[in-house]
C-alpha cells in the first residue's frame, strides 16, 4: 500500500492528505488502494486494526479529586464546616467529628451521583452513535461511524453529518454547512471535479469534511482520513459539548439553599443571644447547641438527592428506548401537555406496502404486507389478469429503477436499506416476478435528481438495453399530473379514493429522450413526461401507538399529527388511532393565510396538520407555546432542527433521524416509536413525583428536630436531645431514608391526571402546611415521651435516648406516608415497601440498636438501654402518627386542597 495510508503519523501522509482535493478521482482511488465497489470486510478490518477507530480523542477529564472537592462548594456546606471548626475549637471533638461525618457523607453521595449522571449522559454517545452508509464488497451497508476506515466508499445525503474526510467521486446538487470549520454561514457548494492545489479550506469543493452537515443533495466519496487525522481532528476541542447537569429545579433548590442559609444564620445568632443572655447558658454550651440545631435544620443533601432522582430517571428512560441528551428534559417531560408527532414510522409501523395500483384502463390490488416478497397482483373491476399485468409492467419498472433502496433477508425477516416506500416498490417488483438485479443491470443509471421537499419528486436517467435513453420520475401525484399535462379529472377520483382508505399515493412517469444530456436537470422534465399511473401505499398504525394515544388522552395530553401526507390519508390514520373524538384536519396551505393569533386558536383545536412543511411545524410549535402548552416535538430531518430546538422537548428519531435532528433535540427515540415518547412522559412524571416526595419528607423532618431544641431553649427546660444526638439522627437519616425516595416506582394513576404546571413554586402551600404540621406533630410526640419518662423517674439520659428513638421511628413511618402522595399508603403494596426502602430501614434499625445498647455508642452519645415496653410504646406512637397523617391526606383530598399535588 502506498505510504500515504501506511504511516499514521508520517509526514508524507500529512502532505498528501493536504492535496486530496487537487487529485483526479482515479488517482485518489489508486493511492488509497480502493475501488468504486468499496473495500471488502477483510480489508476494512485490517485498516481499522492499523489506523484505529474513526473517533476523536476523549476530552480531558476532571480529576476525581477535584470533582470531590467541588462537592463542598455550597453555602450550606460552608455553614456546616464553620460549625465543625467551632465545635472542635471548643473541645467538643465528638460533635465536630459527627458534623464532619454529615458533610463527608453528603460529599460522597454527591460525588457518586455526579459520576453516575456523567456516565448516563456519556453513554448516550454510544446509544445514538452516528452511522453511515458505505459500500463494502459491492453492497451498500449501514455501519457505525467508528468502523469507517481510509479507502471506504461512503454515500451521504441531505441531513447527514459527514463521518470522515471524503474526496467526492460523484455529486449531485450537494451543499454542506461547514461553519464548524470555516466560520462561513453560507452553505458551500460541492462537486466531484478537482480544485487548485493551493485552494483554501473553504474553497475545497471536491471534499466533504468530518463533522460538517450535508444540507442538500446526494454524493458518494472515498474516505481520505479518519479520527484525529481529519481536519476537524485538529480542532476536536471545539466539538466537545458540555452536558449540563443543572436543571431549573436544581437552580431553584440552590437558590433556596442560599436564602435558607441566611435565615438560619440570623436565627442562630438570635437563638445564641437568647440562650446566653436570657437563659444563662454557658456560652460554649449555647454555641454547640445552636450549631447542632442549625446542622439539624439545614437540608444539605437535598440538591444531591434531587440530582440522583433525575439521573435515575435518565437510566430508566434509556431502558424504554428514550435516550435523554440533556438532563433538564427529564424534568420538563413531566409537564408535557402537547405532543406533536410525525405519522410515518412513529405512529405507524414504517413497513410500507403497495396496496393498490392504477394505470390507464386498469386497477390492480396487491396482497401481502411488509417487505417480504410474498403476495400477488390481482386485477379488479372484472378485468383479465394478463392484460392488466402487462399494462402495469412499465409503472412497476419505473418504481424499481427510480429507486435507491435495497432489500435484505436475515433471520429476523426482510428489511429495507433505504426509504421505506422505495423498499415497498422493490417488493412489488419481486411480487410481479420481475428480475430486480437483471433490470437494474440492463438499465444503467446515468444521473439522478434526488427527492427534494421543494420539488416533491425524484428522477433518474437511464440507458436501456437497446441503447435508448429514458427518464423515470416518481413523486406527488399532483406534480406528475402537472408534468405530464394529463387530465386531472380522470385521476382525481382514484387519488381521493386511495387517500380516503388511508393510503399514501405516489405518481409515476417517464420521458423518452433522443439523446442523453450531460446532466439531468429540472428543466428536462418541464414537458414531454408520460404519466404511467399511481400507486397507493399503506403503512398500518402501530398497535402500541393506539394504546399510547389512549394513555395520552387519559393523561390530559393532546396529540397533534403533523405530516406531509394528503388530508384524507392523514385523517384516515387519525381515525384508526382514535387521535380525538372527531379529528379535525388543516392543510399547510390553509396555515399560510393565518395570522399567529388565528393559528394559535386553530392549533389548539385541530388534531391533524397535513401537507405541511418544516416551516409550518415551527409555527405550530410556537402557536401552542403561546397558549402556555409544554410541547414535545418529533422530527427526523435537517429541516426539522428549528422546530426541535423551539420545542420544550425536541425528540429526534434514532433510526431514521439525521444527525442534525439528533443534535437539535433533548431526547432521542432509539426505536422511532410513539409509545416510547409516552413512556418517557410517564417516567418524567414519576421523576417529578419522587422529587416532590424527597422535598416533602426532608424539610418537615428537619423542622421537627429543630423545633424540639428551639422550644427547650426558649422555654428554659433541659434539652430533649443533646447536640451530638441531633447530629447522629441527622447523619443516620440523611444517609439512608433521605435517598430511598429517589428510587420509588411510579404510583398508580400517574397517567390519569392532567399535566403539572411547570411554574409551580418549590415551597407550595401544601408543602408549607406539611412543614408546619409534621414539625409540630414530631415535636409534640417527642416532648410527650420526654416529659413522661422524666416524670416516671427514668432519668435525663434515658429520656433523651427515648426521644432520639422516637424521632427516628416517626421519620420511618412518615416515609411510608410520603411514598404515596396521590393515594392511600395503608395498603398491602404500601406496607411491603421496595427493596431500597426495606434495606434503608434495616440499616436504620441496626444503627439505632447499636446507638441504644452498644457500650461504645453509649459512651459517645450518652445513650442508655431501653426496655421492651419502651420500644413498643415508641413504635405504637409511630403508627399513630402515620394514621393521623393518613387522615390528614384524606381530609385534604375531600376539601380539594390536595389538587396541587395532582398538578
Amino acid at each position: 500500500m502506498p505510504e500515504v495510508v501506511k504511516g499514521a503519523r508520517s509526514s508524507q501522509q500529512v502532505d498528501s492528505r493536504e492535496f486530496w482535493h487537487a487529485m483526479a478521482q482515479d488517482d485518489v482511488l489508486e493511492r488509497l488502494q480502493s475501488k468504486a465497489t468499496g473495500l471488502n470486510e477483510a480489508e476494512a478490518a485490517d485498516r481499522k486494526a492499523r489506523f484505529g477507530p474513526n473517533s476523536l480523542p476523549q476530552a480531558k477529564q476532571v480529576h476525581p479529586f477535584w470533582r470531590f472537592l467541588a462537592q463542598f462548594r455550597s453555602p450550606l456546606i460552608y455553614f456546616l464546616l464553620v460549625g465543625a471548626l467551632a465545635a472542635g475549637l471548643l473541645g467538643h471533638i465528638v460533635d465536630a467529628a459527627v458534623i464532619m461525618a454529615v458533610v463527608l457523607v453528603n460529599a460522597v453521595v454527591g460525588f457518586a451521583q455526579e459520576g453516575k449522571a456523567e456516565q448516563a449522559l456519556g453513554a448516550i454517545r454510544d446509544l445514538i452513535a452516528p452511522q453511515a452508509q458505505v459500500m463494502r464488497g459491492g453492497q451498500r451497508l449501514r455501519v457505525d461511524a467508528a468502523n469507517i476506515v481510509p479507502g471506504d466508499i461512503v454515500i451521504v445525503e441531505a441531513g447527514d453529518r459527514v463521518s470522515a474526510d471524503l474526496r467526492l467521486l460523484r455529486s449531485h446538487s450537494v451543499t454542506a454547512d461547514e461553519a464548524l470549520l470555516t466560520g462561513e454561514s453560507v452553505n458551500a457548494s460541492k462537486q466531484a471535479v478537482p480544485v487548485a492545489r493551493d485552494a483554501a479550506l473553504g474553497d475545497r469543493s471536491s471534499m466533504l469534511f468530518s463533522g460538517t452537515l450535508v444540507a442538500t443533495g446526494q454524493a458518494t466519496g472515498v474516505v481520505t482520513a479518519t479520527g484525529s487525522q481529519t481536519q476537524i481532528g485538529r480542532i476536536s476541542g471545539m466539538l466537545e459539548e458540555v452536558q449540563p447537569l443543572s436543571t431549573p429545579l436544581l437552580r431553584q433548590i440552590n437558590q433556596f439553599g442560599r436564602s435558607f442559609t441566611r435565615v438560619v444564620l440570623i436565627g442562630a445568632v438570635a437563638l445564641f443571644a437568647f440562650a446566653v443572655l436570657v437563659r444563662d447558658y454557658l456560652w460554649d454550651e449555647a454555641l454547640i447547641a445552636v450549631i447542632a440545631v442549625s446542622v439539624g435544620i439545614v437540608p444539605e443533601g437535598l440538591p444531591a438527592v434531587i440530582t440522583i432522582t433525575l439521573a435515575i430517571g435518565v437510566q430508566r428512560m434509556a431502558k424504554r428506548n428514550a435516550v435523554i441528551r440533556k438532563l433538564p428534559a427529564v424534568e420538563t417531560l413531566g409537564a408535557t401537555s402537547v405532543i406533536c408527532t410525525d405519522k410515518t414510522g412513529t405512529l405507524t409501523r414504517n413497513e410500507m406496502t403497495v396496496r393498490n395500483l392504477a394505470v390507464e384502463g386498469y386497477q390492480l390490488q396487491v396482497s401481502g404486507a411488509g417487505y417480504a416478497p410474498d403476495g400477488t397482483l390481482t386485477a379488479t373491476d372484472g378485468h383479465d389478469e394478463a392484460p392488466a399485468l402487462a399494462a402495469a409492467a412499465p409503472i412497476i419498472r419505473c418504481g424499481l429503477l427510480c429507486n435507491d433502496a435495497d432489500l435484505r433477508e436475515s433471520e429476523n425477516g426482510w428489511s429495507v436499506v433505504g426509504d421505506p416506500m422505495e423498499g415497498a416498490l422493490v417488493t412489488l417488483a419481486l411480487k410481479a416476478g420481475a428480475g430486480v438485479d437483471r433490470l437494474r443491470t440492463e438499465w444503467q443509471r446515468l444521473d439522478t435528481i434526488p427527492f427534494d421537499a421543494e420539488y416533491r419528486y425524484m428522477a433518474t436517467m437511464h440507458r436501456g438495453p437497446g441503447g435508448e435513453h429514458v427518464i423515470f420520475v416518481k413523486g406527488a401525484p399532483e406534480v406528475l399530473l402537472d408534468m405530464s399535462g394529463a387530465d386531472p379529472a380522470a385521476w382525481q377520483e382514484r387519488i381521493v379514493n386511495a387517500a380516503g382508505r388511508g393510503e399514501r399515493v405516489l405518481g409515476f412517469g417517464m420521458k423518452r429522450l433522443d439523446h442523453a444530456p450531460p446532466r439531468l436537470t429540472h428543466a428536462d422534465l418541464e414537458q414531454g413526461v408520460e404519466l404511467l399511473g399511481i400507486m397507493g401505499f399503506i403503512d398500518p398504525p402501530r398497535e402500541e401507538a393506539v394504546a399510547a394515544i389512549a394513555q395520552c388522552r387519559s393523561a390530559g395530553i393532546a396529540v397533534k399529527m403533523i405530516t406531509g401526507d394528503h388530508v384524507a390519508t392523514a385523517l384516515a390514520i387519525a381515525r384508526q388511532l382514535d387521535l380525538a373524538e372527531e379529528p379535525e384536519a388543516v392543510t399547510g396551505a390553509e396555515l399560510d393565510g393565518l395570522s399567529d393569533g388565528e393559528l394559535a386558536a386553530l392549533a389548539q383545536r385541530a388534531s391533524v396538520f397535513a401537507r405541511t412543511s418544516p416551516e409550518h411545524k415551527l409555527r405550530i410549535v410556537r402557536a401552542l407555546q403561546s397558549l402556555g402548552a409544554i410541547v414535545a416535538m418529533t422530527g427526523d430531518g435537517v429541516n426539522d432542527a428549528p422546530s426541535l430546538k423551539q420545542a420544550d422537548v425536541g425528540t429526534a428519531m434514532g433510526c431514521k433521524g439525521t444527525e442534525a435532528a439528533k443534535e437539535a433535540s433533548e431526547m432521542v427515540l432509539l426505536d422511532d416509536n410513539f409509545s416510547s415518547i409516552v413512556a418517557a412522559v410517564h417516567e418524567g412524571r414519576t421523576v417529578y413525583d419522587n422529587i416532590r416526595k424527597v422535598i416533602t419528607w426532608t424539610i418537615p423532618t428537619n423542622g421537627g428536630e429543630t423545633l424540639l431544641v428551639v422550644l427547650a431553649i426558649l422555654l428554659g427546660f433541659a434539652l430533649p436531645m443533646t447536640a451530638t444526638q441531633i447530629l447522629w439522627a441527622n447523619l443516620l437519616l440523611a444517609a439512608t431514608l433521605g435517598l430511598v425516595l429517589a428510587f420509588e416506582p411510579p404510583e398508580q394513576g400517574v397517567m390519569q391526571r392532567p399535566p403539572r404546571d411547570p411554574a409551580t413554586p418549590l415551597l407550595t402551600p401544601f408543602l408549607l402546611w406539611r412543614v408546619v404540621l409534621v414539625s409540630v406533630l414530631f415535636t409534640a410526640v417527642a416532648l410527650g415521651v420526654f416529659f413522661a419518662a422524666l416524670e416516671a423517674g427514668r432519668g435525663l439520659e434515658v429520656a433523651r435516648t427515648m426521644v432520639v428513638n422516637t424521632i427516628v421511628v416517626a421519620e420511618i413511618f412518615y416515609l411510608f406516608n410520603v411514598r404515596y402522595l396521590h393515594m392511600r399508603s395503608l395498603t398491602l403494596r404500601g406496607a411491603l415497601g421496595t427493596p431500597a426502602v426495606l434495606g434503608a430501614i434495616a440499616v436504620v434499625i441496626v444503627a439505632q440498636l447499636l446507638f441504644t445498647y452498644a457500650p461504645f455508642m453509649q459512651e459517645l452519645f450518652d445513650s442508655r438501654p431501653l426496655t421492651l415496653a419502651d420500644g413498643a410504646l415508641i413504635i405504637g406512637l409511630g403508627i399513630c402518627l402515620m394514621l393521623l397523617l393518613e387522615g390528614e391526606k384524606l381530609l385534604m383530598r375531600r376539601l380539594g386542597w390536595f389538587a396541587e399535588l395532582r398538578s
